[in-house]
């Protein structure tokens, strides 16, 4: 078999780069302080570019927020995201009237379709401690024939999302959160109907894989014309032999095992795959479709109808400070979690 490893590439800043039929990755890591009485950061936001805050001004950001950090409302259409939470807190709100709240372990799957509004807050809840934010933004494409299909959420609850043990000949371990795609007989929670990720020809699989320090672990093979692209963003490890240090994006090719091997101090890595949508994309900004019309269009609906309208009082709703976790959807369903 030729040499497993096809590219390597600095992941830089984010967003990092994507294979079709991925389209975007960030991955938010941020230091926030203690929360004031309002569930923003405690201290002066002084020196600050409020309302485009991607510095990272003493380990954390404010991005589009104005008191609480975050995406206050913003417009979506023809391609999906996906919130994988490692740590704080995302209060969702929409255009459909549905809002949530998540946390560490959780996993939303937001299908844009037609159209959607919504909002992404960080509130920091905790008032004598600090209050870590850390999470992945994916966003994955719709085919054609799905990017105009009604919005749709989905919550993959930090109990449902299946975690795979390996341990290796020294007692070294790896464990492998199964977010799409299923590894042996661990099956995640269902993908929104829509999505790519819902045909089985689509062979997409989402997962992080965190390895001991000295740890071994072999990914199975994907199945041919797969692409499939490993996110080294946390410790140095050796990948099919090719030994690399911490922040390295390997595509590798998809019929081959790929072993991973731990250095000296554990690894943490994001795993993304799929068959390829081999469709154009066009993207202006929050809108990804097929053509450069169909962007216009977007525009248009979006100026004209809001896709919607916004239900909430202000752009940056958060829920109280005591809400747990917890779902209501468009069509009044409610999930509780704590």
């Amino acid at each position: 078999m030729a040499y497993p490893i096809i590219a390597t590439v600095p992941l830089g800043a984010p967003p990092w780069p994507t294979l079709d039929p991925f389209l975007f990755c960030v991955h938010h890591v941020d230091a926030y302080p203690r929360g004031n009485d309002v569930m923003g950061p405690v201290g002066s936001l002084a020196g600050r570019n409020i309302g485009n805050d991607f510095a990272g001004k003493d380990g954390w950001r404010m991005y589009h927020g104005g008191t609480v950090p975050g995406f206050p409302s913003h417009p979506h259409r023809g391609f999906e995201t996906i919130t994988i939470m490692r740590g704080g807190f995302v209060d969702h709100s929409d255009s459909l009237g549905a809002t949530a709240r998540f946390g560490a372990g959780d996993v939303q799957w937001m299908t844009a379709g037609k159209g959607v509004v919504h909002a992404e807050m960080f509130p920091l809840r905790a008032r004598d401690e600090e209050n870590p934010l850390e999470l992945f933004q994916i966003w994955l494409n719709l085919p054609r024939a799905d990017k105009m299909v009604d919005p749709y959420f989905t919550m993959m609850w930090d109990h449902m999302i299946p975690t795979v043990e390996h341990t290796d000949d020294d007692g070294r371990i790896t464990r492998v959160r199964v977010i799409a795609g299923r590894l042996g007989g661990a099956t995640p929670p269902s993908p929104p109907p829509n999505s790519w990720a819902s045909r089985p020809e689509a062979d997409l699989a989402i997962q992080t894989i965190t390895l001991d320090a000295g740890a071994r672990y072999v990914i199975p093979a994907a199945n041919a014309g797969t692409l499939r692209a490993l996110y080294l963003f946390n410790g140095a490890s050796t990948v099919a032999g090719a030994a690399l240090p911490s922040g390295h994006i390997v595509q590798v090719a998809p019929e081959a095992p790929i072993e991973v091997v731990a250095g000296l101090y554990p690894v943490d890595l994001l795993m993304l795959q799929g068959r390829p949508i081999g469709e154009p994309v066009v993207q202006h900004g929050p809108f990804v479709m097929n053509t450069a019309e169909e962007i216009r269009a977007a525009f248009a609906d979006y100026q004209r109808t809001r896709f919607g309208g916004w239900p909430w009082p202000k752009p940056d709703p958060v829920h109280a400070r005591e809400t747990g976790r917890f779902a209501q959807h468009a069509d009044g369903r409610v999930e509780k979690v704590s």
